[in-house]
């Protein structure tokens, strides 16, 4: 069908074109992306001059014949699309950003873009020293309890693959989408039907998120806790923090504060609880890492010309159990990194790079957990957590290894002797050791039920050899703090909680969708003023 479009065109400003939307469109994996101007050319019987691929997606469905499906907006007109420009204030008030995720940074962009001059404040390290921090645990096991895979700048995505899929159908994902973009993200992740960054390009482009938020006006303060609030009559007067490197503590007045903790900030959910936020527990997920060699999940999705297509994925779920079973935050041609955030714990997480080229492929299966498994009050959720983490160090040897288990040996109830076709990839070493007695029994029980159900779809998901190590427990916060319709704390005015560490967000996408939700909040609070 044809659409018509206001749009800059061959210099001309914002003139009326015919642009025509083809949908269906196919090529087989032996072709280039370039004969979709020929393709699009024939139907419309005229030269094209703008060309903009919309939607891309493999079907895999008959493996003889895997082909990419494209949606395309072409003209026979040249069309230069341009950024629309936000409103800003004249006069704006002071902001703090507690947090340097998805849902803090995004959140600071789009202030920014209102005329804001946010600070970040961010109790990890600047990208470029995270990293280094984080290879430091990995390889000699010194943790840095303020700066590691969950806490820094990025927050956890920035070492999970930078996958931007969602389930949630905000409206605001496409901003998100644009704004990767613009911060120098791959252009495809606009119209792929699973983006993903990369952890190795997300440095980069948390690096450019920087950049953009000091050059208009913006700070970061880095290795800086939040360590307490004061309030006056209800409303949020200032924020105490601590310069983790010289112990000092400070008082920064602000007229509101973005609380975009992560999921992770244990104690900075204690300190908020005891300031008097109204908050409440959280459901959530635990489980375990599953690997398995990419040419195994390659050739299960794709069949025999799956090394000529991208590394294969999946997600699966399973009701084979009374529990829910369900795969989570996959990594194609991706490792299992430590991701510990406090000593004596051992917690799992996947990353893959851009190429997505290494020799296995991980995802976590994840079971449901529920108040009954591990009690009513606001932080028995947090503390089951922290108790199967350090169950889970314990069974590693105390070292930070973490305890893996061979499937077939995991659903036998025997002990695993030594690894078969698959190797791990857990970067601080593993130790093989029975599951039984690190996950509670329903966990156990669900994921012997589920795992080979899910083989069923799957082939070789179920594999005696894939391997399974031990935990992951941070799929979503334990607690969430609550807020109203002005995505202000319930219980304290200009305090905004945000993203997934207030319980309102799951993943890098929705997380970074909250922040600009949160941004919009406060554009309009004080637009009106």
């Amino acid at each position: 069908m044809g659409v018509y479009k206001r749009l800059r065109c061959c210099g001309c400003d914002f003139k009326k074109i015919m642009i025509k939307r083809l949908d269906n469109v196919k090529l087989n994996i032996f072709e280039k992306e370039d004969k979709l101007a020929e393709i699009a050319r024939k139907k419309l019987g005229k030269d094209i001059k703008y060309i903009k691929i919309l939607r891309k997606s493999l079907d895999a469905r008959d493996k003889d014949k895997v082909c990419w499906v494209y949606s395309l907006a072409v003209s026979s007109e040249r069309i230069e699309e341009s950024a629309k420009e936000l409103e800003k204030l004249p006069s704006a008030p002071k902001v703090a950003v507690i947090g340097g995720g998805p849902a803090g940074l995004f959140c600071a962009v789009r202030l920014i873009q209102h005329g804001f001059a946010p600070v970040i404040i961010e109790r990890g390290e600047s990208v470029e020293n995270r990293r280094k921090t984080c290879e430091d645990f990995f390889c000699n096991k010194k943790l840095n309890v303020n700066s590691n895979v969950q806490f820094g700048e990025g927050g956890a995505g920035t070492f999970s693959d930078g996958k931007l899929n969602t389930q949630t159908h905000d409206g605001l994902n496409k901003d998100v989408l644009e704004l990767f973009c613009r911060f120098g993200a791959p252009q495809e992740i606009l119209y792929s039907n699973k983006p993903h960054i990369g952890s190795d390009k997300l440095f980069t482009v948390l690096q450019n998120i920087r950049k953009y938020v000091i050059d208009n006006g913006g700070e970061y303060l880095f290795n800086t806790l939040f360590c307490g609030l004061t309030q006056k009559n209800g409303k949020i007067q200032s924020v105490i923090i601590k310069n983790l490197k010289t112990q000092t503590e400070s008082e920064l007045k602000f007229d509101c504060v973005v609380a975009a903790l992560g999921h992770s900030a244990r104690d900075t959910f204690k300190m908020l609880n005891k300031s008097g936020l109204a908050m409440q527990p959280r459901e959530f997920a635990i489980g375990v890492r599953i690997e398995h060699s990419a040419d195994t999940i390659g050739f299960a999705q794709y069949g025999k010309n799956y090394k000529m297509l991208p590394a294969a994925d999946y997600k699966l779920v399973s009701h084979a159990h009374p529990r829910t079973v369900f795969t989570f935050c996959m990594c194609p041609g991706g490792v299992v990194i430590p991701a510990a955030s406090e000593e004596g714990g051992v917690v799992t997480n996947g990353m893959s790079l851009y190429a997505r080229n290494g020799a296995n492929s991980n995802a976590a299966v994840m079971v449901q957990m529920h108040k009954q498994d591990f009690g009513e009050g606001l932080f028995d959720g947090m503390e089951f957590q922290r108790m199967i983490e350090r169950k889970a160090f314990e069974a590693g040897g105390g070292n930070y290894k973490a305890p893996v288990q061979l499937f077939g040996d995991f659903l036998r109830g025997r002990n695993s002797a030594e690894f078969g076709e698959v190797k791990p990839t857990f970067a601080s070493g593993t130790k093989l050791a029975p599951l039984d007695g690190v996950l509670p029994s329903v966990v156990t029980q669900a994921l012997k039920a589920a795992i080979p159900d899910m083989g069923k779809r799957l082939r070789g998901f179920d594999s005696a050899y894939a391997i399974l190590t031990g935990v992951e427990t941070r799929f979503s916060s334990p607690v969430r703090i609550l807020r109203g319709g002005t995505g202000e704390s319930c219980s304290l005015q200009g305090f905004y909680p945000c993203g997934e560490g207030s319980g309102y967000s799951g993943g890098i996408t929705s997380s970074a969708a909250d922040g600009l939700k949160i941004a919009e909040k406060i554009y309009e609070k004080y637009k009106t003023h």
